[in-house]
């Protein structure tokens, strides 16, 4: 019998198969460079304030993927970079809630995977000035995502230019989307002069072979040999003149308001001023909340009020003596009003009865973070919890006395507020056995008057929101006093990103704003958007610092988001009619054939 000989299994791997592997790397590595150059742009664990200029041209490498790429693949692409870019960007967001991180990173997974979609839609309804269309459905998105029940601000890129004072000052005019329209198009231009350079680089490379075939080159083909050996190199190929004058118009845009910016700024040393002391006690609250037993629990918390006292008394007896003192959001924990009205719990009414005594010696108004506990029962038909209903407020104490109090209007998405209990039962009880802490939505935008000045307290997320700021400046405010916490984040780039979002607030407004913060980052701004003070971060210390009470109404206060409820209204319409024309299009090509 003879013996057969032993054929070895082999793994063909096709040309077109490696093809294919390598455009999938290619395209992943753009996608997590595009991610990366976002999340550098603003303030980071490797660059404390973040590096501006990055997000002039972060987009690039994520929309030359889209327009290398199919419809299914943008998808992909989208819910790709939507996770890589905020699990970057927003790092710290675990420690904040277990919810928190995994809600942010997939409601963006899902976002982005629907903007790519869009952006490659738009690349196939419109021949000419996709880009531009592309442009405006991104600044759509950016404003869309910050309005509705999980509105987000972190990561509108107009903010990476924070620290860029002229040119934020077109904030007064346009809110942070103008700077966001300014930054975002130089992207998607420069996406567009890649995608003619490459265009044409095809042309050529079939005219030298044409040429070749003939068996020598012409004039013509010579010319573009000389092009791309000493200019392409150097700058890129553009022989769109429609593409020059959008670079032109952006150019002329971006000197505008440059030179208003410069024109604008203000010097107020001349203006009057309000002397706030701002006490920062390195302390997460809520994390004496968490302690094992009742007794460590209160030992906490008059830890907390002693030291908060310690760090007031030291700013009292500073130098000029400040018109108001602010403690950060719940920096006192146990609940002033209820536990003064109700005494249900005798140690946490003591640790109560110990503020309101050290109070009542001061001769200065305090602004104090604390959970304001009422008894609602329209809002919480429990009796077992005694229609206890919890607000996170802003609480004026003058001489011991509780005379207002603001309440937090805005509150974080499922991990402070969730209304959808009758929709999503299964939603609301698990974050309930997640020892989830819910506050009911405030109905008020209280404005607050101290030894002649006003001023409104929005409270740690609330400054990241525009409109909210905006509404309380219409309603007499004539100073914004935030009080945050951002101690549980254990992270320094956090509470700088929140920061860059203050900031924008005060040239929005024209109005200075102080902060008053657990950890940091406690701080002065001028209504040029200008840091005056800041505390050294994660220290126990204060802040005596004298701010200017501007009174000037911006357009933006007047008139808000006008120009993002543009930028949505033309996306829109753009996105209809192309897909119309697209359609008619195709059903007038198969009439015909």
């Amino acid at each position: 019998m003879t013996r057969m000989p032993k054929i070895k299994n082999k793994l063909i791997i096709k040309p077109a198969q490696t093809g294919l592997k390598k455009i999938f790397f290619v395209h992943l590595g753009l996608i997590l460079l595009s991610s990366l150059l976002f999340t550098l742009s603003f303030p980071n664990p490797l660059f404390t304030g973040g590096v501006f200029f990055l997000a002039w041209f972060a987009f690039v490498p994520l929309l030359i993927v889209i327009k290398k790429s199919s419809l299914l693949f943008c998808a992909g692409w989208g819910l790709i970079y939507g996770f890589m870019s905020y699990f970057l960007f927003n790092y710290w967001l675990g420690n904040f809630h277990p919810l928190a991180g995994t809600l942010v990173y997939t409601i963006y997974s899902v976002y982005l995977s629907l903007v790519f979609v869009l952006l490659k839609l738009t690349g196939i309804f419109f021949e000419k000035r996709a880009y531009l269309v592309q442009w405006i459905i991104w600044l759509s998105y950016e404003y869309l995502k910050t309005t509705g029940f999980l509105g987000y601000p972190y990561g509108v890129i107009g903010y990476s230019q924070w620290q860029i004072i002229p040119l934020i000052q077109i904030a007064g005019i346009t809110g942070v989307w103008g700077i966001s329209a300014l930054v975002t198009f130089p992207s998607f231009w420069l996406s567009e002069a890649i995608s003619k350079k490459e265009d044409l680089s095809q042309r050529h490379k079939s005219a030298e072979d044409t040429e070749k075939n003939k068996g020598g080159k012409s004039l013509y083909s010579k010319l573009l040999d000389f092009f791309f050996v000493f200019l392409v190199p150097q700058r890129l190929c553009v022989n769109s003149s429609r593409i020059k004058v959008s670079a032109i118009i952006w150019l002329a845009a971006l000197i505008a308001a440059l030179f208003f910016g410069f024109i604008n700024m203000k010097d107020f040393s001349a203006y009057p001023s309000a002397q706030i002391a701002l006490i920062q006690h390195n302390t997460d609250p809520w994390q004496a909340s968490r302690a094992p037993t009742p007794w460590l629990r209160n030992e906490a918390y008059r830890k907390d009020l002693n030291t908060l006292s310690a760090l007031s008394d030291e700013a009292l007896v500073s130098t000029p003596k400040p018109q108001l003192v602010v403690w950060p959001e719940t920096a006192f924990i146990p609940r002033i009003y209820w536990h003064t009205t109700h005494r249900d719990d005798q140690n946490s009414w003591a640790i109560v009865r110990d503020l309101l005594s050290y109070l009542s010696k001061q001769d200065v108004p305090f602004l104090i973070g604390n959970d304001d506990a009422r008894i609602e029962p329209a809002i919480n038909p429990d009796e077992n919890n005694r229609h206890r209903v919890d607000y996170n407020a802003a609480m004026l104490f003058e001489n011991g006395i509780n005379t207002a109090a603001y309440r937090k209007l805005h509150l974080v998405p499922f991990t402070e507020h969730f209304p959808y209990k009758k929709q999503f039962p299964w939603i609301y009880n698990w974050l309930v056995n997640q020892k989830t802490t819910f506050w009911e939505k405030g109905r008020e935008e209280t404005i607050f008057s101290v030894n002649g000045f006003t001023f409104a307290a929005p409270i740690c997320f609330e400054d990241t929101f525009g409109y909210l700021s905006r509404n309380f400046v219409r309603n007499g405010a004539g100073l914004l006093v935030n009080l945050s916490n951002d101690a549980w984040s254990n992270s320094l780039s956090a509470q700088y990103q929140h920061l860059t979002m203050a900031v924008f607030r005060t040239v929005e407004n024209n109005r200075s704003m102080v902060r008053s913060t657990s950890s940091g980052q406690t701080c002065a701004i001028d209504p040029n958007g200008r840091i005056i003070a800041m505390a050294a971060p994660f220290t126990e210390t204060w802040l005596n610092i004298s701010v200017p009470l501007a009174e000037k109404t911006t357009i933006y206060t007047l008139y808000g988001d006008f120009l993002a409820v543009l930028f949505v209204i033309l996306a829109v319409i753009l996105l209809l009619s192309g897909a119309f024309y697209c359609t008619m299009k195709k059903l007038k090509s198969r009439g015909q054939s």
